[in-house]
C-alpha cells in the first residue's frame, strides 16, 4: 500500500565533497618557530606527522620507548619554557575536509585535525553552512579547538560537534567519541582534563545550510551588523565583523604588530560563587550559571585592578613582555621576550587581581615545562 505521508514528503538530495587545505609546514626545531608568542626553546626531536596514521605511529612509538611527547597544533594556546624539550615534539599537519550535505539534514562535515581552524572557518561561510562564523579569526589547527571548547561571541565550538575521532594512548586504541561523551563545559572538555590520554585526529560537524548566520547571541556583534540580540545576518557579514572587532582587539594574527604576538585571551572569565561574585564592586560585571555561580569578566578584573592597556610599557618603555595595547586581557611578545619574561608578567597581573579582588584567575594557555 503506498504512503500518502512519504508520496507527500519532500525529496532530499544529498552530495558529498571533499577537499584539502594548503599549509604550510614549519620543520624548524625552534620551538619559538611554532607559538604565536613566539616564544620557547628547542626540540630535540621534531616529527612532522602530515596523516593521522603518521601522527598515531610517532606517539606511539614514544610511548613504548618512554620518550615524553608535546603534540604540537597551531601553537596559538602555548607557554613552552625556554629551556631544551627533552623529549619528541609531534607537529599535527594532516589535512582533508569531508562533507555528506543534504538539502534536508544539513551538512555534516569531517575534518581533518592538522586543518588550519580560520580556513575552515571561511571555507564553511563560502559554503554557506551556518554554526561556525562567529568563531572567525581565532588561531590553531582544527584539532585543537575541542580540546579547548573555544568559544566566541556567543558560541562554543560544542554546539556544533558531532563527534571526535581519538587516538586514546593508554587502552592503545581510536575511538569515536560524542558530544556526551567530550564531557564540554566553559573552556573546557574531556581532551583537556585527561591531556597526556587522548590525540585528537578528526572531528565532525553538524551544520545548517542557509545563506543567514545562527542568531546573534552577543551584543556587541548584533550591534555592529546594526542587528538585534536574535535576529540572523548574512554569513559573510558575519565573519567580516567579527574579525574587525577581533582584529581591533589585536587578535588577529599580524606578524608585524606585536599586540598579535600572544596566546590570545590569557586568562579565562572566572566562575564564582555567589558570595563571591557579590562581594565584587558594584559595577563588576556577573552573569547567572545555571548551575547557581556566577561568571564575571576576567578583563574587567584585570583593569580594575590597575593594570592598564600596554603595562608596564608605560613605566618601562623597553618591557619585553607586556599586556597589549588593545586589551587588557592578552599578554604580549614585544619583539624579544623570553618565555620567563612572558611567566613574570602573567604572574604579576594573577596576583594583582587575586590582592585587590580576592579572585584568582586562571590561564587559559597550556604550560609545557614552566609554571604561572
Amino acid at each position: 500500500m503506498n504512503d500518502p505521508m512519504a508520496e507527500n514528503a519532500p525529496s532530499c538530495t544529498l552530495e558529498h565533497v571533499e577537499t584539502v587545505g594548503h599549509q604550510a609546514i614549519v620543520a624548524s626545531n625552534k620551538l619559538s618557530d611554532h607559538t604565536t608568542l613566539r616564544i620557547g626553546g628547542t626540540a630535540r626531536e621534531l616529527i612532522v606527522a602530515t596523516t593521522a596514521d603518521e601522527l598515531v605511529a610517532a606517539i606511539t612509538e614514544a610511548d613504548d620507548q618512554g620518550i615524553p611527547v608535546l603534540i604540537l597544533g597551531g601553537g596559538s594556546n602555548l607557554v613552552i619554557s625556554d629551556d631544551e624539550f627533552q623529549g619528541r615534539v609531534v607537529r599535527v599537519a594532516s589535512r582533508g575536509i569531508s562533507a555528506d550535505v543534504s538539502d534536508c539534514a544539513g551538512a555534516f562535515v569531517t575534518v581533518e585535525a592538522g586543518e588550519v581552524w580560520d580556513d575552515f572557518v571561511a571555507y564553511t561561510v563560502q559554503q554557506q553552512w551556518i554554526g561556525l562564523e562567529t568563531l572567525s579569526g581565532i588561531p590553531g589547527l582544527v584539532g585543537s579547538v575541542p580540546i579547548q571548547n573555544v568559544g566566541a561571541y556567543g558560541a562554543e565550538v560544542s554546539q556544533t560537534i558531532a563527534r571526535v575521532r581519538v587516538w586514546d594512548r593508554q587502552e592503545r586504541k581510536i575511538a569515536t567519541l560524542f558530544p556526551a561523551d567530550c564531557e564540554f563545559a566553559y573552556r573546557m572538555s574531556r581532551f583537556k582534563a585527561e591531556p597526556d590520554r587522548w590525540v585528537v585526529l578528526q572531528v565532525s560537524f553538524q551544520l545548517e545550510l542557509g545563506p543567514l548566520s545562527a542568531p546573534l547571541r552577543y551584543a556587541e556583534l548584533a550591534t555592529a551588523l546594526d542587528k538585534e540580540p536574535g535576529e540572523r545576518a548574512p554569513l559573510d557579514q558575519v565573519r567580516e565583523a567579527v574579525l574587525s572587532i577581533r582584529a581591533n582587539k589585536g587578535m588577529v594574527l599580524d606578524a608585524a604588530d606585536y599586540d598579535t604576538w600572544s596566546a590570545g585571551s590569557f586568562f579565562t572569565n572566572p566562575i564564582l560563587e555567589p558570595e563571591v561574585a557579590q562581594a565584587l564592586p558594584e559595577g563588576a560585571p556577573r552573569f547567572p550559571q545555571p548551575d547557581g555561580r556566577v561568571k564575571s569578566s576576567a578583563a574587567w578584573l584585570i583593569a580594575h585592578a590597575g593594570f592598564d592597556k600596554g603595562y608596564p610599557m608605560t613605566d618601562r618603555p623597553d618591557a619585553r613582555a607586556a599586556l597589549s595595547t588593545k586589551h587588557v586581557l592578552a599578554v604580549t611578545n614585544r619583539g624579544s621576550a623570553s618565555s620567563a619574561d612572558i611567566v613574570a608578567l602573567a604572574r604579576e597581573v594573577r596576583d594583582g587581581v587575586e590582592r585587590v579582588f580576592g579572585v584568582r584567575l586562571v590561564p587559559e594557555p597550556v604550560q609545557v615545562n614552566c609554571e604561572i
